[in-house]
């Protein structure tokens, strides 16, 4: 499947986009590798315009939604330097598993579509935002939004939105 991209046009609105770990593998629950998303999402709120206005960190995947004045930027860049800092981390703690990131050869740590979808209403808006904070109820880890750390529902969470619609 082509991997969908943030339309030229768009590129400094709103977007609701996941990031999925290439063949759904659980891994993010270990080995401070939720701290290395927030991290790097938190240097990018601080030194590349990004706006971060909701998040759901789960065990295979992350939804966000987010504006930029380069949404499209901030996706390669963050895919790319998140997939260099897993690679490294998996290597230091767990290197027997490394071969389940082996696409044909080459070392593939997201899967390469990331479905990036306009947020141009404030019903689609909300739609996303209900999404995000219900992902991890619909999974069956918490009973409430708010008792999931790693989101935007979580006001102890470490990392905050800094803009909301």
């Amino acid at each position: 499947m082509p991997s969908l991209r943030v339309p030229r046009e768009f590129n400094s609105e709103t977007f609701f986009v996941t990031f999925t770990v290439f063949r759904w593998y659980y891994i993010f629950d270990r080995y401070n590798r939720w701290d290395l998303l927030a991290n790097s999402i938190q240097y990018c709120m601080k030194n590349k315009d990004l706006k971060l206005v909701a998040f759901v960190f789960m065990l295979n995947h992350i939804h966000l939604i987010i504006s930029s004045s380069d949404v499209a930027g901030f996706i390669r860049d963050f895919k790319k330097f998140t997939s260099k800092e897993m690679k490294r981390n998996i290597i230091e703690t767990e290197r027997h598993i490394l071969r389940l990131f082996n696409n044909n050869g080459s070392y593939q740590f997201w899967q390469r579509t990331n479905a990036p979808k306009l947020i141009d209403t404030v019903d689609f808006y909300e739609q996303k935002l209900n999404y995000i904070h219900e992902n991890p109820i619909v999974k069956n880890f918490v009973m409430k939004p708010e008792d999931w750390y790693w989101s935007s529902a979580n006001k102890y969470c470490e990392l905050k939105p800094n803009n909301y619609l």
